[in-house]
């Protein structure tokens, strides 16, 4: 549940509240995503705190002149948790070293769980007849709880000592209860027999528990883990290294975090941009589809702009940082991203009040269940209000509710994001349900992606093996994305051969000379600006090419001309 609170502002101060997304450790369940919410909540200053449990991460909105980050810190550590405020590059990687190192950890657990706990198991339905079963179900029993299960009992005393319950809370009162009713049975077994009852004992109920909780919190853990690969995606657009060029000097490699505004950058081909500016010298074709969505790469040349995370297609080119680090349009894309999987959905509230209030409500009727066998449950009243009680606190797991509204809203926020498509916030995901029509403000055509040749028409006759090779021969001489899908066409069709001259025409396509001859491919306005007359059957196919949103490129020599239309999907 999102606190909100009013906040006195003392004269001077400025009003308007900072946004900050910081990560969260020591939550194990929904229940302490609801208590760091309140926490935060009522630190003065803050006007709003949201907790999302899948990724271990609140967003802050509070007034730097009341309050500061490590002061929201220090609360947390009071109840029992921690929060990650230092935003350098060496914070973000150590949280990424704490939360695999707790994988590992929670991972090497459930093994050495799972490998107790089935021959206990076994042994408790079984092998209960033979002498001595109880003392060896003990031997088993004793390195679960204490060594494998040891964090929930660490997290509960810590819950405890602050007045607050959480899911471990549940876990380490049902195992503990379990596997010290055991051990009193085993030691003390005349208790019962004295009454007319047998001392049964529940080792293996205590140890399967343990290895249950913690297979599902590995499996919890791998959800999470899969749930920010999209993120990671984004990031990896990324480059950790840069080139950088110096005056008079030669060109170094250094940290992508160390580049300042102003620096002169080299991209060779092949290579993301790494962050925003403009060119300076060199031209190429640039990638923009992850921004843009257009499969097409675009012409840059100098002046101009590029931008961080697109990919340069062909030639080199300098250019002249503008934006670097969380200024960059794809640091922004990334922030509103990830604001957006933190974002909580409406329904979720509910979930936040539910979870508010679970772990109390569930030891309150644990209790009563074991009050009411006690009191009306004849001679086993007693053993069977105790294995009640232990029931009822192992199978509420809040868990469930805490984690799957935020998943789910991670992966579609996420999946989103790698196809291209920004959600704002939560809110809208959950209201896209009732979405009855989707328009799209594209040019006539929704897109493969890449350019691919669909259909070719030649002059009556012109078709020959020879036009073919020079046609081939042109366009692989070219750099631009619609000559490769030519060249790609015709690749096991045509062979490459001699060409003279050959010169790139920026914005018309290329031209060579041929045996004497001049031969061009490229756009209309290429071929008008030769003086070749267009038939009216090639111009008619042309035109109706174009009306279909596909690309018509001409190729010609100085006596005829030929549309060789690449119907581009785009």
């Amino acid at each position: 549940m999102t606190t909100v609170r009013a906040v006195s502002v003392k004269p001077g101060h400025h009003a308007a509240p900072v946004h900050k997304q910081f990560p969260v450790t020591d939550m194990t369940c929904a229940a302490c995503a609801v208590s760091v919410e309140s926490v935060l909540g009522q630190q003065p200053g803050v006007v709003s705190a949201a907790v999302n449990f899948a990724t271990q991460t609140v967003q802050i909105a509070y007034i730097p002149g009341i309050i500061t980050p490590a002061t929201m810190k220090q609360a947390l550590q009071h109840a029992g948790y921690d929060l990650i405020v230092e935003e350098s590059e060496e914070a973000g990687q150590e949280v990424a070293n704490i939360q695999r190192r707790h994988y590992e950890d929670l991972r090497r657990r459930t093994i050495w769980a799972i490998a107790l706990a089935v021959p206990m198991g076994i042994s408790g339905m079984f092998l209960m007849h033979l002498p001595y079963i109880e003392y060896v179900l003990w031997a088993m029993a004793t390195p679960l709880l204490v060594w494998l299960g040891r964090p929930f009992f660490v997290h509960a005393w810590k819950q405890a000592r602050h007045g607050s319950a959480n899911m471990d809370t549940l876990v380490a009162l049902s195992t503990g209860i379990a596997y010290l009713f055991s051990v009193f049975n085993t030691l003390f077994p005349e208790f019962w027999h004295r009454r007319g009852l047998e001392a049964h004992v529940y080792f293996e109920a205590a140890g399967v528990i343990i290895a249950f909780i913690l297979l599902g919190k590995l499996l919890e853990e791998r959800a999470k883990a899969n749930t920010s690969s999209a993120i990671k995606k984004l990031m990896g657009l990324q480059p950790k290294t840069v080139t950088i060029v110096h005056e008079g000097g030669p060109a170094t490699q250094i940290p992508l975090a160390q580049v300042r505004i102003g620096d002169i950058l080299l991209v060779k081909p092949g290579e993301k941009v790494p962050v925003d500016g403009v060119l300076r010298s060199g031209s190429s074709y640039v990638d923009e589809s992850m921004l843009s969505g257009e499969p097409v790469p675009v012409a840059k040349t100098e002046g101009d702009h590029v931008l961080a995370g697109t990919i340069n297609q062909k030639g080199s080119f300098q250019f002249i940082a503008e934006k670097v680090g969380g200024d960059t349009l794809l640091a922004q894309i990334i922030r509103m991203v990830q604001e957006a999987q933190g974002s909580k959905a409406p329904v979720q509230k509910l979930v936040d009040q539910i979870a508010a209030v679970f772990v109390p409500v569930v030891m309150g009727v644990a209790l009563a269940a074991f009050g009411v066998w006690w009191a009306f449950g004849g001679q086993d009243g007693l053993t069977h209000g105790l294995l009640a009680m232990v029931t009822v606190l192992v199978i509420a797991c809040p868990c469930a509710l805490g984690l799957a509204t935020p998943t789910a809203i991670m992966v579609g926020v996420g999946n989103g994001a790698e196809q291209g498509i920004l959600v704002r916030d939560a809110e809208s995901l959950e209201l896209a349900h009732r979405i009855q029509a989707v328009v799209l403000d594209k040019t006539g055509t929704i897109t493969m992606g890449k350019p691919a040749v669909e259909n070719m028409v030649w002059e009556k006759g012109a078709e020959t093996a020879e036009w073919l090779n020079v046609l081939y021969t042109l366009e692989k001489n070219s750099e631009h994305p619609l000559a490769e899908a030519l060249a790609t066409h015709l690749e096991g069709r045509a062979t490459a051969i001699n060409l003279d001259r050959v010169e790139s025409l920026t914005g018309k396509g290329i031209s060579a000379e041929y045996q004497g001859q001049k031969v061009m491919a490229g756009n209309l306005p290429l071929m008008r600006e030769n003086g070749l007359d267009i038939s009216e059957a090639l111009q008619y196919q042309a035109d109706t090419w174009t009306a279909g949103a596909k690309t018509v490129v001409y190729f010609a020599n100085h006596h005829s001309c030929w549309p060789s239309p690449p119907s581009v999907t785009r």
